[in-house]
Order: C-alpha cells, then sequence, then structure tokens
C-alpha cells in the first residue's frame, strides 16, 4: 500500500466530514484533495471491485437511474459503490470510490453504480473502464456548455469506441441515443415502451425528428413524450430496435404500474418519465445476474433523494421537490403536476450559475400554458432569473408572484397556501432548495 493513497484518502474523508459540518455538500472537494494528494487514485481503487462497473449517462434521469440500480443490487445482497449524490464529474466519481475506501485504503465492493456527466466521460471512462453503459436519452441542455446534442453524441461515441466491450443498455424509445449504440459497434440492448400510453397534445421540441444516418425525416408511428417513441425512417430503413426489456400495460396516476418479462412492477411514484428510470434500473440488475425478485421490495423502501420527487410534510403542506433544467425535463414536470387534481401552490426557481448555463433562452421552450388551469392556485417564480421567468409567465397570460428569495417563497406558501405545493428548480437551486426545507422540517414540527 502506497502511503499516498492513504494519506490521499484519508484527506478525502476528513475534507467531505468538515464539509458536511459546516452544511456544505463537500463531495467535489473530498473528490479533488484526493486527485491532487495521489493522481492515480481512481483507476486504483476502481480496478478493485470485485464484478462488474455500471455507468449512467444521459440528459435526464441519471441520478434516479442509477440511486435505483444501486439499491436493486443492495437488495440482492450486493456491495455497491456509489455517487449518491449526483455529483457526476470527475472529482465527484472520485469521491464516490474514496469515501466508500476504508481506512486500510482499499475498496470492499461487488459493483458499482456511477452517474457520469457527459463531457467528463473523457476522463472517467478511461480511468474506470465500465462493463456496462446505461445511456437514458438525449435531450438539448445547457447549450453553453454542451452545444448541440451532436456535440454530446460525439463525444459519448468516442467513449464507447474506446471501450469495445462496454454492453450499451439503451433506451430504445429514443432515436438518437438508439443510433449511437447501433452505430458504435459495442454491443448493447434496448428497453423501451412498446405500445402508447397517453395522448401528448402539447406541441413539444422533437429533438430527434431526423434520422441520424441518412438525414430524412423519421415518421412515427406514435410519440411518448419530446421524441420518445416507436420510429422508422421512410429512407434508409433505420427505426426503432427490438426491446429487449419492453413495459407493458402501463398505468399512470398516483402511482406508476407496469409489466416487464411478465412480472408487475409498481412504485408509488408521479411522473411518466420514472417509468423509464424504473425500466433502466430493472434492465440493469437483470444483466447484472439477477432474476430480480427483490426489485418491488426495493421500490416500496426506495426514497427519491437529492431533489428527484422528493417529499416533505411541514406544518400540514405536503411538498414536493423536483429538478426540472431544460424543456424535456420541465414538461414532464409539468405533466407530473397536472396529474395531481387537488388545489396546488406552485414555486418556480431559476438560476443562471455556470453549472446551470447562463443561457436560459430554454424557458421558451417550455409549455407554461398547461398551468392555465383551475387547480393552480398560485405560482410564485424565485431563483436569480425570477423576472425573467416572471415575463416568461406573462407571455402565457398567467399571473404570478416574484419572491427572489426562495426561503421566504416557501414559508409563505406553507402560511398561506392550500397544503399542497410543488416546488421545481433548475440545478445550482437544487441543494439550497432542499437544504431549507430540511431545515423547515425541524424547525416547523
Amino acid at each position: 500500500m502506497k502511503i499516498r493513497r492513504l494519506i490521499a484518502i484519508w484527506a478525502a474523508k476528513t475534507a467531505g466530514f468538515a464539509c458536511k459540518k459546516m452544511g456544505r455538500q463537500g463531495v467535489t472537494w473530498a473528490g479533488k484533495i484526493a486527485m491532487k494528494v495521489y493522481p492515480p487514485i481512481l483507476s486504483e481503487l476502481s480496478r478493485e471491485v470485485r464484478r462488474k462497473t455500471f455507468v449512467v449517462c444521459g440528459t435526464n434521469g441519471k441520478t434516479t437511474t442509477n440511486n435505483m440500480l444501486c439499491a436493486a443490487l443492495e437488495a440482492e445482497g450486493q456491495k455497491v459503490v456509489c455517487n449518491h449524490t449526483g455529483s457526476n464529474m470527475i472529482n465527484g466519481v472520485v469521491a464516490a470510490y474514496v469515501l466508500a475506501a476504508g481506512l486500510n485504503g482499499h475498496i470492499d465492493a461487488d459493483y458499482a453504480c456511477i452517474e457520469a456527466d457527459e463531457a467528463s466521460t473523457r476522463y472517467i471512462f478511461p480511468a474506470i473502464h465500465p462493463d456496462y453503459m446505461i445511456l437514458t436519452n438525449l435531450f438539448r441542455d445547457q447549450l453553453d456548455r454542451y452545444g448541440e446534442i451532436d456535440i454530446t453524441m460525439n463525444i459519448l461515441e468516442e467513449m464507447m469506441r474506446k471501450i469495445p466491450g462496454m454492453e450499451i443498455i439503451v433506451n430504445g424509445d429514443d432515436a438518437l441515443s438508439a443510433y449511437l449504440a447501433m452505430d458504435s459497434g459495442n454491443p448493447y440492448i434496448a428497453y423501451g415502451i412498446s405500445s402508447p400510453v397517453m395522448k401528448t397534445e402539447t406541441n413539444e421540441i422533437r429533438e430527434g425528428r431526423f434520422c441520424k444516418k441518412c438525414g430524412a425525416k423519421l415518421s412515427y408511428r406514435f410519440y411518448h413524450y419530446s421524441q420518445l417513441g416507436d420510429y422508422a425512417c421512410p429512407e434508409c430503413g433505420f427505426k426503432r430496435p427490438a426491446l429487449d426489456f419492453d413495459a407493458c400495460d402501463v398505468k399512470v396516476g398516483d402511482r406508476l404500474s407496469f409489466r416487464v418479462e411478465d412480472k408487475l412492477i409498481a412504485a408509488n411514484y408521479k411522473g411518466f418519465y420514472n417509468v423509464y428510470n424504473i425500466l433502466a434500473a430493472y434492465a440493469g440488475v437483470r444483466r447484472a445476474g439477477f432474476e430480480g425478485e427483490h426489485f418491488n421490495q426495493m421500490l416500496k423502501k426506495f426514497n427519491p433523494e437529492n431533489g428527484r420527487m422528493e417529499q416533505f410534510r411541514i406544518r400540514g403542506t405536503g411538498i414536493v421537490l423536483n429538478l426540472a433544467k431544460n424543456p424535456a425535463g420541465f414538461n414532464q414536470n409539468i405533466t407530473a403536476v397536472m396529474q395531481d387534481p387537488a388545489p396546488k401552490d406552485v414555486i418556480i426557481a431559476i438560476n443562471d450559475n455556470a453549472q446551470d448555463g447562463i443561457d436560459i433562452s430554454w424557458l421558451w421552450d417550455v409549455d407554461f400554458d398547461r398551468f392555465r388551469e383551475e387547480s393552480i392556485h398560485s405560482i410564485t417564480v424565485s431563483g436569480i432569473r425570477c423576472q425573467d421567468m416572471r415575463l416568461r409567465m406573462k407571455y402565457v397570460n398567467i399571473p404570478c408572484m416574484l419572491d427572489a428569495d426562495v426561503e421566504h417563497a416557501i414559508r409563505s406558501r406553507i402560511s398561506d397556501g392550500v397544503g399542497n405545493l410543488y416546488v421545481l428548480v433548475n440545478y445550482t437551486a437544487l441543494f439550497g432548495t432542499r437544504n431549507i426545507l430540511k431545515k423547515l422540517e425541524g424547525e416547523l414540527k
């Protein structure tokens, strides 16, 4: 054992503990310190994982899918390394390994479940050499950071080709993701939903309208949402791949259920998009060699944390916190909110820090006009770009209140709201808002 590796692990653990005591997340600092002290630490620790390493990539659903897969493997009695917090750049991934290591400097794990930022795969993949990659979807996201989707696709294809033995577990309903998997040369299997579930009357942005193989316009038998659906190219024959894990008899509402491989899967979650997250995690645990006998029990216990449909109850008000960081994700958030027929208050907090992407023009591609219903008791806009959000609501003739202070906005809705609050936030607003809700849970019992 190299003394520098031990020092790196101890230093990282100390930094992580200190940050938590100060009320900060601290994960990226732990990884940064470990890399500085001992640069090869990620490569060395990742090789100690006894069985397989999964990496989850894609625009939306990475954190939920990754944490759910981790929980499913743990339900099978496995020990798992996982970056639960969603810190998915290189420092966050390093932190997942070093914080999981023992004081002896070694990892005791059967599997690793690692969420990876697409642009950071160039640093993560060569170090950990994943056995499986789950690809959830590809939507337009943070244009000033990623550019157009083609740039993200090029990065992912480059990484797939560099690890030719890595199997891709791909969302077959997404033409962009499916093309990438099929064109990479890597082995792949597909999951998806082969029959229409509900009518989509919104005029959503369809990122995958044109065939990536020949450029012709794709023909869709139906859409689920955004570009996800049953597609085929009338020119070159490219089409949705056969689904190895097909969700049938899908039901949405206050809870989700579907059948796959003759198993009934049920969860007390809202949001149709969560069918894909659950299905991806199920496909992952099956490819790991398990029958999934404990999958439903895992779902009953699984609590989506880190602001992914996370629930709070404060002074009689039920509060749901959820991340909404791009048009496709926000539209699905709106769908989940509107599936609740009860009167509700809504807070929307938008920031434009570097991690969010400073270009917030994507707000104009979100179907906010769907909030124009009687069940919406009030809408409050908050965050750094609250004025922009107020302007956006004005253009769909929906009145809203402005309160730049997220905590004050939440307190106000708890005191004078209808007892049913949805808080929708983009990336950098998430951690602070979650801390506020945790604090208020303890303060306003």
